[in-house]
């Protein structure tokens, strides 16, 4: 077992920050003993006449036998001494053993109760009141009017650990323990044990014990309340002072909160109250004070000319004089001399020899930079497939020699770096920056996300294939660079926004008129015909939607954003993929199948035509849950003969209806469920021109020249099987329109 003196001073270094080690710093007055034992005693404590303050100071040595080591008593009080502080940081402190009331304890000695009333020491609120024992109240006597104390019970369990972390005693909290504060200035220390009250407490054991103890001690030694029950002692703090005026040490003067000197300094709090605590200077009495050594001195400040100097230049780590300087101790202090030939000389040296370093090191940056980047854009160049691309260029005819590679610095400077200004708009493909091109020419630049290396060869093809595209509703690849992390791709700038921005929010000086709509909507479905039908390679869109439908300055439309479009052979069907898209726009049955066909583009294109009917989202939640899908609502409404409900009241008293009609059954057939239902875009495009060119009368004049142009745009010739049922506005107001899963214009479609 760890001695108890051992276990005291352990506490005493790690576990109570309120008493400092002192050790070689303690000093008593000349020719008197300064230990008993291990024991430290300063002045004003001292052992034997003449060696201390007064007789509240006195300390009484008794030396080590056979049996005992050396123990020291406060004589005043008659208390065991553990430990002294003259608080150097902290508040003086002294720790003393405390005897133990017991109440039907045997094999107990009396009981003894303390009273320093009027002495200069008081126990520190570091301390806590303990009762052990069953169901009876233990009170502090002698502090009236107030009453401190607990009561404690016996339950049928009896929890007897104790807290792992030292910070709470787990089971001293009402069973069989009880705990609580003492009053800040309490000097008398006398408990009363109650008697029991419990008629079921017969029998069991009546030893009922109430002390007062170090908080942290009990915390940290005592597992359970037997463990006290055999002890007659536990430690104490107590805070001490000294009296000013008749009792001050000859040789130190003191002044109320001032320094006395550059060594030492000691105050006196303020008469706040008579005989009270006074919380600012943490003393007892108005007429007390306490003392310390400033700053850069040590030793014991209650000794004339008891603080000394302390000497940092012969204290390795403490002084921070090094190179070219050296420690010179000043009271209180040190400081570090220069010598400045050597200094001057050292500054110029290491200035030269720095910017020598730094030209040598800015110059060999920028090489290695220029090298790293070269060899930088080189490794994105060949990932991103660049060595693919040139292949393709070099060994295809002269249809796509247009297609310019672009340097990254020039496509840098032309957005300002990818400037946040200059940003036009982000989707999922990747962000679109507007740039100026050292020709003056005013371009979109995509950045694209990262590629997936394994669809390198499918990028390449596309944008090879994108090269191709030449219609004037199709936005213009102009270029790509490869020699940047993304690929970045060049398009025509088109000025005038999306489709969306028109279509959802309404600008009153603005009139987005049912021609201008009709008129987009052709534009459209032409482009995707070319893309579906004309192009050397057929191309799926695959991302159909209002906001990737541009306007340029004319506000005509241009189909934008091939970045998920995929091209496939003449005699192929369909695309197996994994589902890709917007959400409202997206083809069911691709949705169910992974299969995307060019019905698909179809199906986004039917959604694109809802929207410029209604001029509603394509998903709103503003709508009933089963409605939400505006797809779904333009069915439904159109199933209930009921299309001019959902009719953009912009488009109200424009005497179009019948042509409104036409479209509306357009977009019902586009949405079929069922994709084989579904029209093609050729004849989607024809239908929608017939359309425009009936100036309301669906089965009117077509115009040669225009049919024509559509006719050129389509490998194959197609014949038109008839005019389209005739269908009137009271038919539809009526309730008696025909069904809208009405034949195509074109007698027959492919796939």
């Amino acid at each position: 077992m760890i001695p108890r003196s051992v276990s005291l001073i352990f506490f005493l270094l790690f576990l109570v920050p309120e008493i400092a080690t002192v050790s070689a710093l303690i000093m008593a007055k000349p020719n008197c003993k300064d230990t008993c034992g291990n024991i430290s005693i300063p002045f004003p404590f001292g052992i034997g006449t003449g060696c201390y303050m007064n007789e509240w100071f006195s300390v009484d040595c008794k030396e080590a036998t056979a049996d005992s080591p050396s123990r020291a008593f406060l004589i005043s009080i008659n208390m065991e001494v553990l430990e002294i502080s003259i608080g150097y940081s902290t508040i003086p402190l002294v720790r003393v053993n405390s005897p133990i009331i017991s109440s039907g304890c045997s094999g107990r000695g009396a009981n003894i109760s303390i009273d320093m009333t009027a002495s200069p020491f008081a126990f520190s609120s570091s301390n806590t009141f303990i009762a052990m024992g069953c169901n009876k109240p233990a009170l502090l006597n002698g502090i009236e009017p107030e009453i401190v104390g607990c009561t404690s019970t016996c339950g049928a369990n009896n929890l007897t650990s104790s807290s792992a972390e030292g910070k709470e005693n787990s089971y001293c909290s009402g069973n069989n323990c009880c705990q609580t504060t003492i009053p800040l200035s309490l000097q008398v220390f006398n408990a009363s044990l109650g008697t029991a009250e419990d008629p079921n407490d017969q029998g069991r054991n009546q030893c009922k014990v109430a002390f007062i103890v170090e908080r942290a001690w009990f915390w940290n030694n005592i597992s359970s309340p037997e463990e006290v029950h055999y002890m007659q002692y536990v430690p104490v703090i107590l805070r001490w002072f000294m009296y000013y005026g008749t009792d001050i040490p000859e040789g130190v003067t003191f002044y109320s909160d001032a320094k006395n000197s550059d060594a030492m300094y000691c105050r006196r709090p303020m008469n706040l109250s008579s005989g009270g605590w006074d919380l600012r200077t943490v003393t007892l009495y108005s007429n007390s004070t306490t003392c310390r050594c400033n700053h850069g001195y040590e030793g014991n400040p209650y000794l004339p000319d008891g603080c000394t100097d302390i000497d940092e230049c012969k204290i390795p780590g403490v002084n921070l004089c090094s190179g070219m300087t050296k420690c010179v101790n000043v009271p209180g202090r040190y400081k570090c001399e220069l010598d400045k030939a050597k200094i001057t000389f050292l500054i110029l040296g290491a200035a030269t020899g720095l910017l020598l370093l730094l030209v040598g090191i800015w110059r060999l940056y920028k090489l290695v930079k220029k090298k790293k980047n070269i060899e930088l854009k080189k490794k994105f160049f060949k990932r991103n497939g660049g060595l693919l691309l040139q292949q393709q260029l070099s060994s295809s005819d002269g249809s796509i020699q247009k297609t310019k590679i672009f340097p990254s610095k020039e496509l840098e400077k032309a957005t300002d770096r990818f400037n946040d200004n200059r940003i036009l708009g982000q989707g999922g493909q990747g962000t679109v920056y507007k740039g100026m091109l050292a020709d003056g020419m005013i371009v979109a630049i995509k950045k694209s996300k990262m590629v997936d290396e394994e669809k390198l060869e499918e990028f390449i093809n596309e944008v090879v294939i994108l090269s191709q595209v030449n219609h004037r509703n199709v936005v213009k690849l102009l270029g790509c660079c490869l020699e940047t992390e993304v690929p970045l791709l060049v398009y025509e700038f088109i000025p005038n926004g999306n489709l969306f921005e028109y279509i959802h929010d309404q600008k009153e000086e603005f009139e987005f008129s049912w021609e201008m709509r009709l008129r987009i909507a052709t534009e459209v479905a032409r482009a995707l015909s070319y893309l579906h039908s004309a192009a050397c390679i057929p191309i799926y869109h695959r991302d159909i939607k209002s906001t990737n439908i541009m306007l340029d300055e004319k506000f005509r439309a241009k189909v934008s954003d091939f970045g998920t479009s995929r091209s496939i052979a003449i005699d192929q069907t369909h695309l197996t993929t994994h589902v890709q898209g917007t959400f409202g726009y997206l083809d069911p049955e691709y949705f169910q199948s992974s299969q995307f066909t060019g019905k698909s583009d179809v199906y986004s294109f039917g959604v694109v035509l809802a929207e410029l009917l209604s001029g509603q989202k394509p998903i709103s939640y503003e709508r009933p849950e089963d409605r939400r899908s505006l797809a779904t609502h333009f069915i439904l409404l159109m199933e209930e003969n009921k299309i001019f409900d959902i009719l953009d009241e912009r488009l109200m008293g424009q005497d179009r209806d019948e042509e409104v009609i036409a479209v509306a059954k357009l977009a019902r057939r586009c949405l079929n469920l069922n994709g084989r239902k579904r029209p093609t875009m050729r004849e989607v495009a024809i239908e929608l021109e017939q359309i425009r060119l009936s100036k309301g009368a669906l089965h009117a004049q077509q115009s040669s020249k225009e049919l024509e142009n559509i006719r050129d745009e389509v490998p194959n010739v197609w014949e038109i099987a008839g005019p389209p049922t005739s269908v009137t506005i009271d038919d539809f107001r009526n309730g008696t329109a025909p069904s809208l899963d009405v034949q195509p214009l074109i007698s027959h479609e492919t796939w």
